[in-house]
């Protein structure tokens, strides 16, 4: 060090450098390998912290953790399955980032994502958890251009369904190894092979919670729903009018931020997936203000209740 201190200054700053370099590199490096994790996986999402936090205290085996451009990746078993942890952030973009991420780093083999919703069926209440047997996502939209008090679209999008004033939903397109060209689509399918039947015995297998610790308790007894749509997009719906027009132009059970972005990033790396969507609130249904704050952690632990079922449901 005495040497170092004492060499020419143009050699210490080029020696200083060149360390510099050296490191940066294997930085880099290092994020670009990623975790060397050769165990194939059952990937479980969070949206929200609680969530995450009920699944990482039911973790059990050896349980590590990596952190990938920021977002902290842990692993372990849950019920009976090597798993992956991780929160996705609120948002469809948030959503399809991590979950490639994921996917890029991870050996993983099927998708569930545990969250909380807005209830947009009618017949559905806070604190029920939803199933849906596909997403579509409803802010893929055309704001039309306004023409003699009606609206004009253009012509190279499909809209398979009606507008809501100047909104009108689209198909997206998606490329999937093995296809020739883009395929126009707003429906992406949840896995029926094995994790649709195995949410249906779930659902036999929990009771829901209905009070919270603080001693609120809903008027009706939470329910599992398994099958019907459920949508997403990036924006929070707090809307009486937009629900019923998601509901009945949808027949849409439920909505969110996420589910719809992983399920097209999921299909498109063609890996099995499923969301699990537990009712915060009832995206401006409910009368009086929204309730997601008082009724979160409720949604939340029941979700998780659900998730930590299906994973029992699903063969070892």
């Amino acid at each position: 060090m005495t040497h170092f201190l004492k060499a020419p200054r143009s050699v210490r700053i080029l020696v200083t450098s060149l360390v510099m370099f050296l490191f940066i590199s294997a930085c880099m490096q290092a994020r670009a390998s990623g975790p060397e994790d050769t165990t194939p996986r059952i990937t479980v999402i969070s949206a929200f912290a609680p969530e995450l936090t009920i699944l990482k205290e039911s973790l059990a085996g050896k349980v590590s953790e990596y952190s990938l451009n920021g977002v902290t990746f842990t692993t372990g078993n849950l019920e009976g399955h090597p798993v992956v942890l991780f929160l996705s952030g609120i948002s469809v973009v948030n959503a399809a980032m991590t979950v490639q991420l994921a996917l890029d780093h991870f050996p993983i083999e099927r998708i569930v994502f545990s969250g909380i919703a807005g209830g947009v069926d009618p017949e559905l209440h806070i604190g029920d958890v939803v199933i849906a047997d596909r997403w579509g996502q409803y802010l893929e939209t055309v704001f039309a251009r306004e023409v003699d008090g009606g609206w004009e679209t253009v012509p190279f999008f499909e809209y398979p369904y009606p507008n809501f004033g100047m909104m009108f939903p689209r198909s997206v397109t998606v490329v999937r190894t093995g296809d020739r060209q883009p395929e126009p689509r707003f429906w992406f399918p949840v896995d029926e092979a094995e994790l649709l039947p195995a949410a249906r015995r779930a659902a036999e297998d929990v009771t829901l919670a209905r009070c919270t610790p603080e001693g609120q308790c809903l008027e009706n007894t939470p329910r599992i729903l398994v099958g019907g749509p459920g949508v997403s997009g990036g924006a929070f719906i707090d809307n009486k009018a937009f629900r019923e027009y998601v509901f009945e132009t949808f027949e849409a059970r439920v909505l969110d931020m996420e589910s719809s972005a992983v399920a097209h990033v999921a299909y498109s790396n063609q890996v099995p997936y499923i969301a699990v969507r537990s009712l915060s609130d009832l995206a401006g249904g409910g009368g009086g203000t929204n309730q997601m704050e008082t009724f979160l952690n409720l949604a939340a632990g029941n979700a998780t209740s659900v998730v930590k079922a299906l994973l029992r449901a699903i063969p070892e």
